[in-house]
């Protein structure tokens, strides 16, 4: 199977039906076509061939969009790197990754441009041989190869798309994991890997070619990145928000008519608690989506209230492409409470379409379904990762008898919902009690004061571990710790409550926007050996 078909069938179905919205841009599916096709002869000019490398750094834009059909049509691997790293682990991907050609926003220029020129003195370390540069301006000349995109693009002008035989098994993408909880590894993804999720939402989630997908999250995650085949497949509309700023976003969801989007859930936060969230209108909006943290049923309220608008949460992993469970409520549900169906929205889902999913003891055995019993999820499919690239311990960690293993615990409810109650390496112990940060974190999303959250396990001389909690509250509250202590003591068992409470201005985050639980948790083991977890 080559991805690349969604595109032909968009070209053949929808020709002169709008397909882009970037900006000022505004591209048919036909020309969306051309400039993906000039692409691919521009590719095939360089030398690339079946399974090389190309890696991008770029913000939202129509030309992300055309490097994911560019690069599946040749059976090139797209490498796209979150561009809030570090010149350092920028550097370490293109060199684990065996990349040639670098395709880099002048955004980035700055960021990117010592980085090169250190690596083009190494000697052979890197595969790197050009360097593109999209958007405005001039970036400094480094000793690769360089040119501008669109000149590169203009130069194979009026060509047909061209493609190459691909299968189902052969590798499309190539993404570094965020690193939240240990170094980033290359998760290797399928042409078939994608396309099972890409339709696996068509079906779960009814995308039609009415649906018009606004790309609010960074398209280099998962988050967003599969919908760039899935809204192609149904002949959708793509509309573009190169850089998350919450009062921008609200608008665009008017001015494009927007139906649908995925957003992690620190960005939906930001939208609801905006200042100008309720000068829009958001009347052709159908679903609000998150991933990447639990969400609390108070927060699933607020957006069904506010956007007038239907919550989906979905969960997976990078390394299963990335579903592995949807919060749709079964049509049974629809019939109780309105609360009580806010609040099955708000659990980690039911399986989704093409997926095995358990959730097991350390002995094996599946959990009872009774919401308590406890147990990691695990999943196959094809959906499922082929491994991590270049690194086949890490694989052989993760992949055992064709299952992956998650490192999510979680319970089952009567229906077989799932809901994650924290990481394996989140599990706080102290005393001798499992505590879940999760179950704490909701708790504090109830406190109407309090925006952001993390909670996490510090060390303890007496319990081994105790609970401290990081808190962004809104512009002007105040707030003191022993009250928000309190506040989890009156919703939950005293021992869960945190014993230390930090105020901060705002939460480290990855590129994507998930909260970076393990750099606030470091800075209190520094120096220590964790006796626990």
């Amino acid at each position: 199977m080559n991805l690349a078909i969604s595109l032909r069938r968009a070209i053949e179905l929808w020709p002169d039906r709008e397909a882009c919205v970037d900006g000022m841009k505004r591209l048919t599916w036909r020309d969306l076509g051309q400039r993906v096709a000039a692409l691919t002869h521009a590719f095939r000019n360089l030398g690339l061939t079946k399974g090389s490398v190309v890696a991008c750094m770029a913000p939202n834009c129509v030309e992300y969009l055309e490097l994911y059909y560019a690069t599946s049509c040749l059976g090139l691997v797209l490498a796209p790197i979150n561009f809030r790293l570090s010149e350092q682990e920028v550097r370490e991907i293109l060199v684990h990754s065996g990349a040639e050609m670098l395709v880099c926003h002048t955004d980035f220029a700055e960021h990117t441009t010592s980085m090169l020129e250190d690596l083009a003195g190494a000697g052979g370390e890197t595969s790197l041989k050009l360097v593109t540069w999209l958007g405005p301006g001039h970036p400094a000349k480094t000793s690769f190869k360089s040119m501008h995109y669109e000149p590169f693009i203009l130069s194979h002008w009026r060509r047909e798309l061209i493609d190459c035989e691909l299968y189902s098994e052969d590798l499309a993408q190539l993404y570094y994991t965020s690193g939240t909880t240990g170094l980033s590894k290359g998760v290797m993804l399928t042409h078939g890997n994608v396309a099972s999720n890409a339709l696996g939402a068509i079906a779960e989630l009814g995308l039609t070619d009415r649906d018009i997908w606004a790309h609010i999250a960074p398209m280099f995650h998962l988050v967003d990145a599969w919908a760039v085949y899935a809204i192609t497949w149904v002949g959708g509309k793509h509309v573009f928000v190169p850089y998350f700023k919450a009062d921008e976003a609200l608008k665009l969801l008017e001015t494009e008519n927007v139906t649908i989007t995925a957003l992690v859930p620190t960005m939906a936060n930001a939208l609801l608690h905006s200042g100008k969230v309720w000068e829009y209108s958001y009347s052709k909006l159908r679903a609000i989506m998150t991933a990447g943290s639990p969400v609390a049923p108070d927060t699933v309220r607020q957006i069904e209230e506010v956007f007038g608008c239907t919550y989906i949460q979905f969960y997976g992993m990078t390394e299963t492409s990335p579903f592995l469970t949807v919060s749709l409520p079964f049509a049974e549900h629809l019939e109780r409470p309105q609360a009580e169906v806010q609040a099955i929205r708000a659990k980690t889902g039911r399986t989704f379409i093409g997926v095995e999913l358990k959730v097991v003891r350390p002995d094996g055995t599946c959990v009872e379904k009774n919401s308590m019993d406890v147990g990691e999820i695990i999943a196959r499919g094809p959906n499922v990762f082929r491994g991590y690239w270049h690194n086949e311990e890490a694989t052989r960690e993760a992949l055992r008898d064709g299952w992956i293993y998650t490192g999510d615990l979680a319970v089952v409810d009567g229906d077989g919902y799932v809901n994650i109650v924290d990481r394996k390496k989140d599990m706080i112990i102290s005393g001798g009690e499992n505590i879940y940060s999760t179950e704490v974190e909701h708790a504090l999303h109830d406190h109407p004061q309090i925006i952001e959250c993390a909670v996490f396990g510090v060390p303890d001389e007496k319990w081994g571990e105790s609970i401290k909690a990081c808190v962004v509250t809104k512009a002007g509250a105040v707030l003191k710790e022993e009250q928000v202590i309190e506040f989890v003591k009156e919703r939950l068992a005293h021992y869960k409550a945190p014993r230390e409470v930090e105020f901060m201005d705002e939460l480290p985050k990855t590129g994507s926007g998930k909260i970076l639980k393990k750099v606030l948790r470091d800075r209190c083991w520094q120096g220590r050996v964790k006796r626990v977890n």
